[in-house]
């Protein structure tokens, strides 16, 4: 008698526990996680926003979402590394499928994003979100204050994005300026970590450039991130670029002398003191990727970010 495996999880599945559906069958949610809109019980919710009409180089990370979620798969079935229990199990968490706007109305787009995000969280449940290019992060930024204030901003990137903004355009460059004018930014506990660009203004925002990372080491880079915030409510944001484009070539602008997919994820794992209500991961361009290695890495980045909730929650916090 042969067994049979399941198949499916993202229609079939329970809300909580890992997959044991082959990584190479199957529908392809995050996680192998329920394609759902119901958010009774629900402790995470994981999107897409496939949108980048706002780049100033190479398109394509309207796609990312989808390799996101195909790259997911195959640690769907194990125990989290490195947190060596199955973290679904803590937080029962769906994913929610694509923000749903009009691409021939691209400066609709934020507002879409803004009132979607702000009726998952509404609920209570955590919000994962996979871009898309680095402008999302904006509306996704007003939907969290909303809710709880102004938020220290944790930002892996190799760009500032604090250009000049006239609060009109669409630019994944100058993001984090307009959501500093708005005040939906503490700069006080804000940091932005990899930077290896300049812009005309920093925004009162503490840097770890670059070339500083190899002499701080992730130790370091952990220290200086959560002294930085302390105790405040946070929103991490992952702009994929932060990393060198020899561990994410898939990407929309990439710059050389970036961290290694080990510094990257090693320090997220250090930064389970912060108070992280939000994140993303951005910029994943699948069509400049080779093997996955971006997607792959991108996915890993948010089943960190997600481990990291459910360990906060395991131990009460």
């Amino acid at each position: 008698m042969s067994s049979r495996r399941p198949t499916d999880n993202a229609f079939l599945g329970p809300l909580r526990g890992a997959s044991e559906e082959s990584t190479f069958a199957g529908a392809l949610s995050f996680m192998r996680r329920r394609y759902s809109r119901n958010l009774d019980g629900v402790d995470a919710v994981v999107w897409g926003i496939p949108f980048d009409a706002s780049v100033t180089n190479r398109p394509g990370a309207r796609f990312g979402p989808q390799a996101i979620r195909r790259a997911s798969v195959i640690p769907s079935g194990d125990p989290q590394y490195p947190f060596g229990f199955d973290i679904f199990e803590e937080l029962a968490t769906i994913d929610w499928g694509d923000c749903a706007f009009d691409p021939g109305f691209p400066m609709e787009m934020a507002a879409t994003v803004r009132d979607e995000a702000r009726h998952i969280l509404s609920s209570g449940a955590f919000l994962y979100t996979l871009g898309g290019d680095h402008f999302v992060t904006w509306p996704l930024l007003q939907a969290h204050v909303e809710k709880h204030g102004p938020l220290a901003l944790v930002q892996f990137d190799a760009h500032q994005d604090t250009w000049d903004d006239d609060g009109n355009r669409i630019d994944h460059g100058s993001f984090v300026k307009r959501a500093v004018r708005e005040g939906l930014i503490d700069v006080e506990h804000s940091i932005q970590i990899g930077i290896r660009t300049h812009a005309p203004d920093d925004c009162g925002i503490e840097i770890v450039w670059g070339n500083e990372v190899e002499t701080l080491g992730v130790a370091g880079l952990i220290e200086c991130i959560t002294s930085r915030v302390g105790t405040a409510k946070t929103y991490l944001t992952f702009d994929i670029d932060c990393m060198d484009p020899a561990f994410a070539p898939g990407t929309g602008t990439p710059v050389a002398g970036g961290l290694t997919s080990r510094e990257a994820l090693m320090t997220l794992r250090g930064l389970g003191p912060l108070d992280i209500v939000g994140a993303d991961v951005v910029e994943v361009a699948p069509a400049y990727d080779h093997a996955d290695v971006t997607a792959i890495a991108g996915a890993t980045v948010a089943t960190t970010v997600l481990g990291l909730v459910a360990e906060r929650r395991r131990a009460g916090a």
